[in-house]
């Protein structure tokens, strides 16, 4: 019996890293869940993976931080091996006039949406090269394509992301590891609680096929993209959102 491979999903405990995880889960692998704060909702979606005999193990643990994310992959190591599979999703928002932002506001949105990855990715690469096998998929947003009012520092490190997954797909092609990022578009999350229902309203109908996306949508298209159906692919920005762009 081939043995289960090992997928780490940033910002899991809700949301669309939540529906990855699972639908990971589900596909036979064990999961690793992360979140920087809610211990609560972490443990509960660790719940949910047991009670489908999912084998998982759960961090609370800024992965802005460098020196968190070793930890992590250290403590990932001494009991399941290396990271088959990283999903970058962990992320936060701001909507707001960036004239009125502060540079700590800023900080922390680059430091949370772009760094993340960036220490994630960095700390996973070697054993990925070391096994001339590996999968990399980055969460990001359509604003990192066409840019968002209101949002333009979480848009600019969306954009960001999308930069760097087309960067490391051709620096880590050769090793036979796969960089790809999903580009999502209005997903019915926590993020989009803030909106009123005349404002959901109105997106909606930006929407081609109008409705909002389920978490469970950009989970079905995770999952393909680190299956062996894709495995021709790489340094793409797959966009998910309904035919919005």
């Amino acid at each position: 019996m081939q043995e289960r491979k090992t997928v780490l999903v940033t910002g899991s405990s809700r949301g669309i890293g939540r529906a990855i995880a699972l639908a990971f889960g589900r596909a036979g692998y064990r999961v690793v869940l992360n979140a920087s704060k809610s211990r609560a909702e972490l443990e509960d979606t660790q719940r949910l993976l047991k009670q489908e005999n999912i084998p998982v193990l759960a961090f609370l643990c800024d992965v802005s931080d460098y020196q968190n994310c070793r930890a992590m992959f250290q403590s990932i190591a001494e009991q399941w091996g290396s990271v088959d599979v990283l999903v970058n999703n962990a992320g936060i928002s701001h909507i707001g006039l960036f004239s009125d932002m502060a540079p700590a506001e800023w900080k922390l949105i680059l430091a949370v949406n772009l760094e993340s990855a960036l220490n994630c990715t960095h700390i996973a690469i070697p054993d990925m090269v070391r096994k001339k096998s590996g999968v990399i998929l980055n969460i990001s947003s359509i604003w990192g394509e066409c840019g968002a009012s209101c949002e333009a520092v979480y848009s600019a490190s969306k954009g960001g992301l999308n930069a760097f997954t087309k960067a490391m797909a051709k620096e880590l092609g050769p090793s036979n590891i796969r960089v790809n990022a999903i580009s999502c578009g209005v997903i019915d999350t926590q993020m989009n609680a803030c909106f009123s229902p005349e404002e959901r309203q109105a997106l909606t109908e930006e929407i081609p096929l109008m409705r909002f996306g389920k978490p469970e949508d950009a989970a079905a298209l995770a999952l393909f993209l680190a299956s062996p159906e894709a495995a021709f692919l790489t340094g793409k920005i797959l966009t998910l959102d309904g035919g919005m762009l």
